[in-house]
């Protein structure tokens, strides 16, 4: 079997939508037919993991079938978060190479935050995508700006983090394993923000400098929010499968999901539904 895909969402900032974005590429995925493994290295909150055991619960609540990732066992999260480094990287690698052995495509959610886990996620990424706010708060991660000008100065800290995962990739697997790097606007209010067009300007000569694309998030809907308890995304819902009413927003996050998976260059299953026509 030919090794997997390895996709990374990561961002050194909180309450970007790391976990958000995640569980919809992974269930994107899972609808067009992909052995996904996912692997959820926030261990503290567990967002991924969470939302696949709220999906195992409603199904089996309500009798319906939904795909499911591979989920290899990294043990309570919370005593492995209190670990010493080493203790980490061994479950970590014994789960990495449980799904590395099974999926087709492999998912990894990190914390918020500069981890030894991160670290070593992110050096093995075919993929990163980096969710951030349409705000400079969340851009000065990847770089700084002019406090007068707005100009951008130079890369940040995470910018410095996938330099050296790519470096280290380069070093391990040769110059030619190139890790393709995206940064998705996600959280968009729907109103379109006042300092948008200034922050999109620094994020395009950001990208040539440091050599990320830039792919559509996903917007702030309610949607999202109200089909987490459930284990469920926009990917799930059919006839069968209805916990909330449908209406055209729904339509509009679906059509969301579409356009992040295309820019990610994955299949996102059927995700042409004939609740679009009904809503």
């Amino acid at each position: 079997m030919a090794d997997p895909t390895v996709i990374v969402v990561g961002n050194e900032k909180g309450g970007a939508g790391k976990s958000t974005l995640a569980i919809h590429i992974v269930t994107g995925l899972l609808h067009a037919g992909k052995r996904v493994a996912i692997i959820d290295l926030d261990l503290r909150q567990r967002s991924m993991a969470r939302f696949f055991a709220n999906r195992a619960a409603w199904m089996a609540g309500n009798g319906q079938t939904l795909p499911m990732p591979i989920e290899p066992d990294l043990g309570d999260g919370k005593a492995l978060a209190k670990a010493d480094e080493a203790e980490q990287l061994t479950r970590f690698e014994a789960a990495f190479a449980e799904a590395r052995n099974r999926a087709e495509v492999i998912l990894i959610d990190t914390p918020g935050g500069d981890t030894v886990l991160s670290r070593t996620a992110h050096g093995l990424a075919d993929q990163i995508v980096t969710p951030m706010n349409d705000s400079f708060v969340d851009f000065d991660l990847l770089g700084q700006v002019d406090p007068v000008t707005l100009e951008l100065l130079k890369p940040s800290i995470y910018s410095e983090s996938v330099w050296e995962a790519r470096k280290h990739r380069a070093i391990t697997q040769g110059r030619h394993a190139q890790i393709d790097w995206i940064v998705v606007t996600n959280r968009l209010a729907v109103a379109e923000a006042r300092n948008r067009r200034r922050l999109e300007e620094r994020m395009q000569k950001l990208a040539k400098r440091v050599g990320f694309r830039m792919g559509p998030g996903l917007r702030d809907r309610v949607i999202y929010r109200e089909l987490f308890p459930f284990g469920l995304t926009v990917a799930d819902l059919s006839n069968d499968v209805r916990p909330v009413a449908v209406s055209l927003a729904h339509v509009a996050a679906r059509q969301e999901l579409r356009n992040l998976m295309q820019s990610l260059g994955l299949e996102g299953g059927t995700l042409d539904n004939p609740l679009d026509a009904a809503a």
